[in-house]
């Protein structure tokens, strides 16, 4: 990509949003078990504004997103949204004052990807890059890469095959099972290796 640098307004907003994030989790009035849904309701709303649900469902989609229904993409931005919240908050929730370090800034045109990492209590690094479009001043992130993994790949990749080997009504259903709490073996969500 072109532009190329420590920081710059795709980075600032990102990271704007991961202070937010870490204020809340850090919060004492907001680790008492009987917050916990005011906790996470803050959580939500505050990466609701950074992140674009629909264009990540759109490229989880991939070819199959042109064939659903005004309804049924609204469906599944819902239950995608829903899917990534259950998938990610006990892991955001877990945040034990590990670093957060930006380490660069690749912008060509309306697409940034803001280069980060976490360094762990054990000194291990996590590479994750954030995937973002503006539209207008706004930055918002469709795609995270943890590790080399892309969330919308690994996510296309098992929609894909559950749609060309059964339905897109299997895979709603198996997306509600999963948001529910059931077990659903064929939707895994990218895990960050054990260090």
């Amino acid at each position: 990509m072109p532009g190329q640098g420590l920081a710059g307004p795709a980075t600032d907003q990102v990271k704007g949003t991961v202070d937010q994030v870490l204020e809340i989790l850090t919060d004492p009035t907001l680790k008492d078990d009987r917050r916990t849904k005011e906790r996470r309701a803050k959580l939500r709303q505050t990466v609701l504004e950074r992140f674009d649900f629909s264009e990540m469902s759109k490229r989880s989609m991939g070819q199959h997103w042109k064939e659903r229904s005004p309804e049924e993409r609204t469906e599944f931005v819902g239950l995608f949204t829903d899917l990534l919240e259950r998938a990610y908050i006990d892991r955001v929730e877990g945040y034990t004052g590990e670093q957060i370090v930006y380490l660069e800034e690749r912008t060509d045109g309306n697409y940034s990807e803001v280069r980060t990492k976490i360094v762990t209590k054990r000194n291990q690094e996590i590479p994750i890059a954030y995937r973002l479009q503006r539209a207008d001043s706004k930055w918002s992130v469709y795609d995270i890469v943890v590790e080399g993994v892309s969330l919308v790949n690994n996510y296309r990749t098992q929609f894909s095959k559950i749609i060309r080997t059964s339905s897109y009504r299997d895979l709603v259903k198996k997306m509600q099972a999963k948001v529910e709490g059931e077990e659903a073996a064929e939707l895994s969500t990218p895990k960050p290796k054990v260090r």
